[in-house]
């Protein structure tokens, strides 16, 4: 499941107006931790992550492993948040950020 820079672009766009719903803190991977970011990627396929980690290769492996166990994409990381991305089959409209801002600058 790669994304182009296209379809990056447009997520991005979206994601820019998102706030973190999931924060991984020091204490790190937990299987809450897992289960709240599988329900937040089913439910809003494309989501903000906070990584409150001081060292950035710690964070790098924290997102590796985000991503891997989330079967998600990385869609951008600036700073200490991640935006990651899991399309849904059967998303829905109200919770689904990417159905929600379907138009949004542009797209269609």
């Amino acid at each position: 499941m790669s994304l182009s820079q296209a379809q990056k672009k447009a997520l991005r766009s979206i994601g820019h107006h998102l706030n973190p719903v999931v924060t991984v803190a020091e204490n790190g991977i937990s299987d809450n931790l897992l289960a709240e970011l599988d329900r937040a990627l089913r439910d809003h396929e494309l989501v903000k992550v906070k990584l409150a980690l001081p060292d950035r290769d710690d964070r790098a492996l924290m997102l590796e492993t985000l991503t891997q166990d989330g079967n998600a994409e990385l869609v951008q990381t600036i700073g200490k948040v991640a935006l990651l991305y899991r399309k849904n089959p059967q998303p829905n409209p109200k919770l689904s950020n990417i159905v929600r801002f379907e138009h949004h600058h542009g797209r269609r």
